[in-house]
């Protein structure tokens, strides 16, 4: 288990000319067959795989994707826990090309959620590079990894999607503040 060093991640927004700082534990752990319930409805929301170009999976698709998972020694996959509840996901995998990718359930966006588990994930995570690729329209995801660093080197299309290639270098690993 992997708390965010400060344990408590601080976000602020404007609300007219008060100034509201809410804060939040943020944990990520290792992933178990518990969350995969509440982790299968993030990715079947509608809105939220519109917004990541990803393709929903049902429930038998989502179970075997997860054994698959399980058994790749080069994925490494965790939970994300604020204040006690799950609410998302982040992970990395590939042999040759690290790749990093999260979710964060709908219910949950807006908090700096992504940003904080991504900045927490990088600092236990060594391997470098890392690659992100962001569907081009989805600019909330594009903020997350160029935040935590990450630097835009290419762009491609897949499947009709067009993607921005994102990549953290050796030696970037922003400090958790």
């Amino acid at each position: 288990e992997t708390r965010c060093p400060l344990s408590q991640a601080t976000l602020e927004s404007q609300l007219g000319d008060v100034r509201r700082i809410d804060l939040m534990e943020l944990t990520l752990r290792p992933t178990t067959l518990e969350d995969l319930p509440i982790l299968f409805e993030h990715q079947a929301d509608p809105i939220g795989a519109k917004m990541a170009a990803f393709a929903s999976r049902d429930w038998d698709a989502f179970v075997a994707h997860d054994a698959k998972l399980r058994d790749d020694r080069a994925s490494i996959r965790r939970t994300v826990v604020v204040d006690g509840e799950v609410v998302g996901s982040i992970g990395c995998w590939g042999d040759d090309e690290r790749e990093i990718g999260y979710w964060i359930g709908r219910e949950h966006w807006g908090r700096g959620i992504a940003t904080a588990s991504v900045r927490a994930f990088i600092a236990e995570i060594p391997d470098r590079p890392l690659h992100a690729y962001v569907a081009e329209h989805n600019v909330a995801s594009m903020k997350v990894v160029v935040a935590n660093g990450f630097v835009q080197v290419g762009r491609h299309a897949d499947e009709g999607v067009v993607h921005l290639d994102f990549r953290l270098d050796p030696g970037e690993t922003p400090s958790i503040q």
